[in-house]
């Protein structure tokens, strides 16, 4: 199935049903007063997070989606039948953004949380109502009220606790494959993936974490080269960022500039998200002879100026894989276990979470509003939409 990321559409609560005006008219009952009953309340219309779900394509067929009115009242003090709630399913990891306010109203995190969108009208009052002392037979009734509309944008991050960085042809696909039980594509040419995939990674029994594997990134991928940077923001809920490099490049190119170009592209993105901690991940390292090898690698270390951890790996044999799988598990539980017992570790995370969703929504709004700016200037059809295609390659001149 085609996997999709982002989608807008429009919901509208159900209206309130009207009150009824009736007055009671039966046999040997003179001036039975009035008996008009009350309308029902609306329908609202509520998102659930589905865990059986994993893309948003269902709403770009269908963009409106609205809950069912209220039903009038009746005579003999009936009350109008409520409008039935809309629940409509989403994956897990959608944000939920008012696209009039810019406000996000929710985050869905786990399977069967639900979150209001949009508010039910209430119910018209019946002239039953408005009967006193004074006034024995009102004409006074009241309508229902409209339900909210709103036009929501869903945006789907994917949840896992590491993510992985790197250049197209890195290793990255393959490393997810060596590691969990999940099967990306893999090929020998550059943007093999195009849409992220997850691999839960099985330390040992009862430990494990979730991995995912994002497009290769190029230089200028800010300025739209490759396939942009739209996918980065699935990696604003993740703890860890492993930065895989290819150490034998085909074309000759130099690693630490790889690694280099990617930090850039990073900290334009997001400089939230560049300050999270990035393991460099030296992959491919049977590529090199055995006897050049550690020189090889401290040679990329050392122009770097890395001061943080390293491994060296080859996806391909599976050679060091175990070992970085076994660090990476200690490091999520004892960021697990400091948040726990410290409060004001898990606010700040929390924090800088939010911080990064925002700084991702306006680059990502940003890139979207030139390209449609160029659009535009160049006469294209203004009806055109980013969002009905799954992705764009612009190739940036050289």
């Amino acid at each position: 199935m085609k996997f999709v990321d982002e989608a807008t559409i429009i919901v509208e609560a159900g209206k309130g049903g009207h009150g009824c005006l009736s007055f009671r008219r039966e046999k040997y009952v003179p001036k039975g007063g009035p008996d008009g009953g009350d309308g029902g309340d609306g329908g609202s219309v509520y998102l659930e997070a589905d865990e059986s779900l994993n893309t948003l394509i269902d709403y770009r067929f269908q963009r409106k989606h609205k809950a069912q009115n209220g039903e009038p009242g009746s005579g003999r003090n009936c009350t109008g039948t409520k409008g039935e709630d809309l629940v409509l399913p989403v994956p897990v990891g959608t944000t939920v953004v008012d696209m009039d306010t810019h406000e996000v109203l929710g985050d869905l995190t786990h399977a069967g949380q639900r979150l209001k969108v949009a508010q039910c009208g209430f119910h018209g009052l019946g002239n039953t109502r408005f009967k006193s002392s004074v006034n024995r037979a009102p004409r006074q009734t009241t309508k229902g009220s409209e339900g909210e509309l709103r036009n929501l944008r869903l945006e789907l991050k994917v949840l896992a606790d590491v993510g992985l960085l790197g250049m197209p042809n890195a290793g990255k696909s393959t490393f997810i494959r060596s590691v969990s039980a999940a099967r990306p594509k893999v090929a020998d040419y550059p943007f093999t993936t195009l849409v992220p995939n997850l691999g839960v990674v099985s330390v040992q029994a009862h430990q494990s974490f979730v991995i995912a594997d994002i497009p290769g990134l190029i230089e200028g991928a800010a300025e739209g080269a490759g396939l942009g940077i739209r996918f980065l923001k699935h990696l604003v809920r993740t703890r860890l960022l492993l930065h895989l490099v290819d150490v034998a490049p085909y074309d000759g190119s130099s690693p630490a500039d790889a690694v280099r170009a990617i930090a850039h592209e990073l900290e334009k993105f997001s400089e939230t998200l560049a300050g999270r901690p990035r393991w460099l991940v030296l992959n491919k390292v049977d590529m090199v002879a055995e006897e050049d090898r550690d020189a090889h690698c401290q040679a990329i270390v050392d122009e770097l100026g890395w001061d943080g951890p390293v491994f060296r790996i080859s996806a391909l044999s599976g050679e060091g894989t175990k070992s970085l799988a076994q660090a990476v598990m200690r490091w999520i539980e004892e960021q697990a276990e400091a948040e726990a017992q410290n409060p004001e570790v898990a606010e700040r995370e929390a924090r800088r979470r939010r911080q990064m969703d925002d700084e991702a929504r306006a680059r990502i709004e940003a890139e979207r509003q030139a390209r449609r700016a160029a659009r535009e200037e160049d006469g294209d059809d203004d009806d055109f939409d980013d969002d009905d295609y799954d992705v764009e390659v612009v190739y940036a001149p050289e």
